[in-house]
């Protein structure tokens, strides 16, 4: 299985379907990622870039793809592939600390659990797989693997049988009175098995556990054959249809837990102001509905406040203009460029607009990407917050940057004609 490259211009070629993408420079590879939809994915790197798309997307000159068919696959096929090709700038953003792995234990029941590199400082190791970019759809992936090759997971081992065992997703080695190698055996299988689908190997999985299942039929041994063959089946069935990949969607929901709002986000508008030394400035709001931009929602402004340099006073001209609009829907998160001056003068219009007493606004300061929230004494570092909930905050606030910029250059432009 390999790439199909197609030029840097072509992204409508590329299929909307699960799978790996590449961005590659002559012969090598810039940067590898995973996706449920490979053509959206890419085009988002286009459209709604993040601060890490514009250092590698300009170098881009083919993209290539792997349909993979499943998510679980795109996920595996990810970390091998990032293994084989040492892609730049995988390896600039994420060192052998931020990387997960799974790793199993040298134990008599090994144990199974997804960490990083360092969380294995006082355990002797069976195996590992990895690298793996995203930990939480790695722990996903194990929650699933999990219904297919029952394993133990605890620190230590427990006195008794615990619920696990109840779901039928580990074999409680514990429970044993005396020590019995059969179980050791097939327990050793599953993991051997396990560790052969987290390192891409899934189709020989299936092939030997057919093998299997027809030599236990062929000895009469229905009870195991039909314990394999339901364990291929599962293994099948989790490849083909188990979600484990996030959605924007999924962002929305885990920004609405860390802002403690009650209400599900629907709506959240991003701020920018733009101008030199207060010439032509302008200001942006730009929308985005569900997790993607809505861009017929967009809006600019012309800012009228006097030619002075004055981003906080230009960005309560804007906020006020933008509320007197009360056809415009408001939104669930209100989030804006800049520090804490300019969440305060936010706040500030807040407490006088009985309205928005449902809506939650931030700000995000560029030079450490700190977000300012209302009744948090201290910023939250993005880097802190979970992946996909940094990079939807970092969406809104670039897109609303670009936005703000373009009108301004618009309005420089016809200046310079007047």
């Amino acid at each position: 299985m390999g790439f199909i490259f197609l030029l840097e211009s072509n992204v409508r070629g590329l299929p909307s379907a699960p799978g790996v993408y590449a961005f590659k420079k002559g012969r090598d590879f810039l940067y590898v990622g995973k996706a449920v939809n490979i053509r959206e994915r890419v085009k988002n790197h286009f459209g709604q870039p993040v601060f890490k798309d514009n250092v590698f997307v300009p170098q881009t000159e083919k993209i290539g793809y792997i349909a993979t068919g499943s998510e679980i696959e795109a996920l595996l096929l990810e970390a091998e592939l990032i293994k084989k090709f040492q892609p730049k700038y995988n390896k600039i953003w994420r060192d052998d600390k931020s990387h997960y792995y799974v790793f199993i234990t040298k134990e008599d029941f090994p144990r199974v659990f997804a960490g990083h590199q360092l969380q294995t400082a006082n355990c002797k190791l069976l195996a590992n797989a990895g690298p793996f970019i995203d930990g939480k759809a790695l722990k996903q992936a194990l929650r699933v693997l999990r219904k297919v090759f029952p394993f133990r997971a605890c620190n230590k081992m427990p006195k008794k049988p615990c619920l696990y065992e109840e779901l039928g997703l580990c074999p409680a080695p514990c429970g044993l009175k005396i020590k019995n190698s059969k179980f050791q055996k097939e327990y050793g299988r599953n993991i051997r098995n396990l560790v052969a689908v987290l390192r891409g190997r899934k189709t020989s999985v299936v092939k030997n556990l057919r093998k299997e299942m027809s030599r236990a039929s062929q000895e009469r041994d229905f009870e195991k054959a039909k314990t394999l063959r339901d364990q291929i089946r599962a293994l099948e069935n989790v490849f083909g249809h188990s979600r484990i990949l996030g959605q924007a969607g999924g962002s929305f929901l885990r920004l609405q837990r860390i802002l403690g709002l009650k209400n599900k986000i629907k709506r959240m508008e991003g701020y920018d102001i733009s101008n030199i030394q207060g010439k032509q400035a302008t200001g942006s709001m730009v929308v985005f509905e569900d997790g993607r931009p809505d861009k017929n929602e967009y809006r600019k402004f012309k800012i009228k406040f006097k030619n002075t340099p004055d981003d906080i006073a230009m960005l309560k001209e804007v906020l006020s203009r933008r509320l007197r609009h009360e056809e415009w829907p408001l939104p669930q998160i209100m989030l804006i460029d800049g520090g804490i001056g300019q969440l305060n003068i936010a706040l500030k219009l807040k407490m006088k607009n009985e309205k928005l007493k449902n809506t939650k606004i931030a700000s995000l300061a560029k030079r450490k990407n700190e977000l300012f929230l209302e009744n948090q004494p201290k910023p939250v570092l993005l880097k802190n917050l979970p992946q996909e909930v940094a990079n939807l905050i970092l969406a809104v606030r670039n897109e609303a940057h670009r936005f703000a910029v373009a009108y301004h250059k618009v309005l420089r432009s016809r200046n310079l004609f007047d």
